[in-house]
């Protein structure tokens, strides 16, 4: 089968990595960079890079000539890219923010955690955001506080 440029292109970058690690003299660096630059086939460009460690060549749709060796061989598996990142909803940073703030300054935004932290949590599942722990967090933290205020009101009304 035929090499492209870009196929020998791919076999220069492996010389170009052996000879950088030491695998390869100037000398012999030399006569194989020129032998790929010549080269028609994929066979003569396996050939070339037989020796050295490389990472995968690959060949035409992914097939390689039965001549090609099991070290030019494609990745066994694909690569994956990651999923893309999911926005967190800013309501639940807020109410988080304001739940833990609510113990420090004895409740006074205990209401605004409650608040923000329904409407985030319904803005997450509608929107499939990031954040219902955050939000929940700090709805439990506002309550909590709201709680602990109804708690000191009733026990001053009941001295």
């Amino acid at each position: 089968m035929r090499a492209s440029h870009t196929d020998r292109d791919r076999t220069v970058d492996v010389l170009k990595a052996a000879f950088a690690e030491g695998r390869l003299s100037h000398e012999e660096y030399g006569q194989r960079f020129d032998a790929a630059a010549r080269a028609q086939t994929y066979g003569e460009l396996a050939r070339l890079v037989a020796d050295l460690p490389a990472g995968p060549m690959q060949g035409p749709f992914g097939a390689l000539p039965a001549a090609v060796p099991p070290a030019f061989a494609p990745h066994p598996a694909p690569l994956v890219m990651p999923p893309p990142q999911r926005r967190v909803n800013g309501l639940a940073i807020a109410s988080l923010v304001m739940g833990v703030m609510s113990l420090p300054t004895f409740g006074v935004s205990a209401p605004g955690a409650v608040i923000t932290g329904h409407i985030a949590k319904a803005q997450v599942r509608a929107r499939g955001e990031e954040g219902a722990g955050m939000a929940t967090v700090g709805l439990v933290l506002g309550w909590l506080a709201m709680g602990g205020w109804v708690l000191l009101i009733l026990l001053a009304a009941a001295a």
